[in-house]
């Protein structure tokens, strides 16, 4: 797996699907996940189409650098951030969603590539935003997917799917594995899997068990705020892909993602939650293939 420095003090592993000389596609993954949640079976298909696929860790997660020596106290930075101050909130997180948006074009820089089509899901859907947002000229097109605005009355995860979330996992393998079940609260109705939830949680948990890091991206996406008008602005071709099932970003975030983006196209599964069950692969690869032609 190679792990490269994409800028003083930070190391990203990444993996690739396909030929160079391909298009490539950026694959930026969620909050908490390593890129393995970007299924190698679907990294395969999506490069059988004639694309250069690239998944990647984002930092504090997986492989890649860790930021352990700036401890985050989920209860103090909750609070501080509810009472208004967000200067000291954010002296608390040690970088912001910009830079981790900085690390994936990085990484294509270390990689020569000059320009990719970016997809990301869930945080990584705001991660694609803030790149095509930030250096639009190298994003050949965005998509958004299960994804959201960072608009408070947008996307908003339900009450017991935010429970889930920030309940704390087991640290104890067989706990972690098993607790993977609770995520289908939010996979789609139609097929979600217990057994293949439990499958990621293992490879994840044997790869790379890093609790603490979720903690510091949570606090960055947080404290992201409002790309609204940032999107009103962006001329980069964009697709939304979200599920009607997902109740953790809740559809509302990828309808005004593609009502604020000029020209964006908006892409609905109704049998798809907060997932990407392999049943819908087939639909959502046809969807990057029109969209990253």
């Amino acid at each position: 797996m190679p792990i490269v420095e994409v800028s003083p003090g930070v190391s990203i592993a990444y993996e690739t699907f396909g030929d160079p000389s391909d298009p490539a596609v950026l694959l930026v993954m969620g909050f908490s996940a390593q890129m393995i949640a970007w299924h190698e079976d679907f990294c395969r298909a999506l490069a059988e189409r004639g694309r250069y696929v690239i998944r990647y860790d984002n930092r504090d997660c997986g492989l890649s650098t860790k930021f352990d020596d700036h401890p985050v106290d989920m209860g103090l930075f909750t609070d501080t951030v509810s009472s208004g101050d967000v200067a000291s909130a954010l002296a608390m997180v040690p970088y912001t969603l910009t830079d981790m948006a900085d690390d994936g074009l990085n990484l294509l820089t270390v990689l020569g590539i000059e320009r990719a089509h970016v997809v990301g899901s869930s945080m990584g859907g705001m991660l694609a935003q803030t790149m095509a947002i930030g250096q639009p000229m190298r994003v050949l097109t965005l998509t958004s997917m299960m994804s959201s605005t960072g608009e408070s009355d947008y996307g908003r995860p339900s009450a017991e799917a935010q429970a889930v979330l920030l309940r704390p996992k087991p640290s104890d393998r067989e706990g972690y594995i098993a607790a993977a079940e609770r995520d289908l609260v939010w996979a789609s109705k139609r097929y979600g899997d217990a057994a293949l939830l439990r499958e990621l949680a293992a490879e994840s948990y044997d790869r790379a068990y890093h609790p603490a890091g979720a903690g510091r991206q949570l606090g960055a996406m947080i404290l992201s705020g409002s790309r609204a008008d940032a999107l009103r602005g962006l001329r980069v071709p964009t697709l939304v892909i979200h599920g009607l099932d997902d109740i953790l970003t809740d559809p509302s975030g990828g309808k005004r993602t593609a009502d604020l983006v000029p020209g964006a196209k908006l892409l609905l599964f109704p049998d798809m939650g907060h997932d990407r069950p392999r049943e819908l692969w087939r639909e959502i690869i046809d969807a990057l293939d029109a969209h990253t032609r």
